[in-house]
């Protein structure tokens, strides 16, 4: 009773802390505080008013229930807004496309939902037959947008702001993974999605 309690709460406490009615298409950003190499991700990047954001997903309505359509853990895969919501305990920023935009959702989910199952992007590397969260967001609306690029991939880089040295962080998770750090190569991130001028920011779940 008392495990019932706690997840009937979870439940509850996320739906009260909305007053957002998240629609299909929406994209939700959090900040995922996952130790350093979520520290070296926002440390890179800010996201709108100058937040860190590590982690996003796609909204996406089911038989009544409510899904994140997300890259994370070892593949793409769905997740409850509830699952989605445990991965911070911070607010969650929504953002919509504009409305000139919205009618590229329905190809950008179809896109998604194909993914389902791809491997997690561990390399970062865009266009390597894998996703992390922002590549396969990138990826979906640039195929429903026609093949031409909706969001902007940049020069990623992996070293500490105002020097010419890597983040220890990534040193080791590129040697444990026995690749060489991507330096340079394109890609993008959730904070700089969370500013594009092709989404409205409703505010926080």
């Amino acid at each position: 009773m008392k495990y019932l309690l706690i997840f009937l709460f979870s439940i509850t406490s996320v739906a009260a802390q909305s007053k957002i009615d998240l629609k299909d298409g929406d994209l939700i950003f959090q900040d995922m505080d996952c130790g350093p190499l979520c520290d070296a991700i926002e440390a890179v990047t800010e996201g709108h008013n100058g937040a860190d954001y590590s982690h996003m997903g796609l909204v996406y309505h089911r038989n009544d229930t409510l899904y994140i359509i997300e890259a994370a853990g070892s593949a793409v895969r769905l997740s409850t807004l509830q699952s989605f919501s445990k991965n911070t305990g911070k607010p969650m920023l929504v953002g919509r496309l504009k409305k000139k935009y919205q009618k590229l959702i329905p190809a950008a989910i179809a896109f998604s939902l194909k993914q389902m199952g791809v491997p997690y992007d561990d390399e970062y590397v865009y266009g390597n037959g894998s996703y992390y969260c922002s590549e396969l967001i990138y990826d979906a609306f640039k195929d429903s947008n026609k093949g031409k690029p909706f969001f902007k991939l940049y020069p990623m880089t992996y070293k500490e702001p105002g020097t010419n040295a890597f983040f220890p962080a990534w040193v080791e998770y590129y040697k444990t993974i026995n690749k060489s750090i991507p330096e340079g190569l394109p890609g993008c991130n959730p904070g700089g999605i969370s500013t594009s001028d092709k989404i409205d920011i409703l505010g926080n779940l």
